[in-house]
């Protein structure tokens, strides 16, 4: 599992027919501190997460797990919304 923060969402006329009701967002990954590595990447949302957010996502062929459907063509799923953050170095 990675952190990320919600930056956005993505409104699609046409997706692939399994993510029919499912949310997009765009999430950029983060580490414990908060700050930012890497790339803003694409996550469906399965737990209702809004912008501004931290999250926790799944990648891989396991991103596919949490969603209602036996197949979709998903790299990233975000699987939980992070409450707080307690962290020593």
């Amino acid at each position: 599992m990675f952190l990320g923060k919600v930056i956005g969402n993505i409104w699609a006329t046409k997706k692939y027919r399994s993510l029919k009701n499912m949310k997009l967002m765009f999430v950029q990954p983060i580490n414990a501190g908060l700050e930012n590595t890497g790339e803003p990447i694409i996550a469906v949302d399965t737990v209702g997460a809004g912008p501004g957010e931290t999250i926790f996502y799944i990648t891989a062929s396991e991103a596919v797990i949490p969603l209602p459907v036996d197949m979709a063509p998903v790299d990233a799923s975000i699987v939980g919304i992070v409450d707080s953050i307690h962290w020593e170095e």
